[in-house]
């Protein structure tokens, strides 16, 4: 078996593994956003304030990725909500697989949830060729990585449905053009939504936790009628 056959099985297994967990989020109505950034973009600062903003609206929970420490999960669990932490021992993205057995592992805690939150490992270009279930990817750029960086990395914006620019408030003090990343963005992804926040001053937020309800009242309304049920 060749490389390129190794790669496509491991992809048409991992495949198969998204749609189950897809069919289960369906069944629950469970929104789940996977979040997708270089390492230090902010995604764990974002997720902390999306928190502030909906905990006892929303229930919500997460699943962190990362090679070592259980730094980022446990930085969500002091937010308050429950938080699995997978780490990988080296490799650059979650899969479908490790998924399901952090919720199988994780039982009641991450049951019944109106949000799951994703956080992927920090990485570009691994993470964008996996399915995780999820019902969108955000891909995360945060004003000090410079503002080519769609360009350099178009998987994932081609990909993403959201971009969401953070740490907004450090624009004054580094050369970042806005204008241009959106630009870049649209090209590769007419279709995504684009927003400039910052976790720090608020900027933003209110549109990106607005995205998120929309998205799951979507969901919802979209929700297969139990059998039996009166409609």
């Amino acid at each position: 078996m060749t490389e390129v056959d190794v790669r496509r099985k491991i992809l048409a297994d991992n495949a198969s593994a998204a749609e189950s967990l897809r069919e289960s989020f369906r069944a629950s109505s469970t929104l789940v956003v996977n979040l997708i950034s270089s390492p230090g973009s902010g995604k764990t600062t974002l997720l902390e304030a999306t928190v502030r903003a909906l905990k006892g609206r929303l229930r919500l929970g997460a699943i962190d990725g990362d090679i070592a420490t259980e730094r980022d999960a446990d930085r969500l669990r002091r937010a308050g909500i429950p938080a699995r932490q997978i780490l990988t021992g080296g490799a650059c993205h979650l899969d479908a697989r490790q998924i399901a057995s952090a919720l199988e592992s994780e039982g009641d805690r991450l049951a019944a949830l109106d949000v799951l939150f994703i956080e992927n490992v920090g990485n570009l270009i691994c993470p964008t060729a996996y399915d995780l279930g999820e019902d969108f990817k955000v891909a995360l750029l945060s004003v000090a990585e410079g503002d080519d960086k769609p360009f350099k990395y178009p998987g994932i914006f081609a990909r993403a449905a959201i971009t969401v620019v953070t740490k907004a408030d450090l624009l004054p003090h580094v050369d970042f053009d806005i204008a241009a990343v959106c630009d870049q963005v649209a090209s590769l992804n007419p279709s995504a939504r684009f927003l400039v926040t910052s976790a720090r001053t608020g900027e933003g937020m209110d549109t990106w936790i607005a995205h998120l309800e929309e998205a799951l009242a979507r969901k919802r309304a979209e929700a297969p009628v139990p059998a039996g049920a009166r409609v």
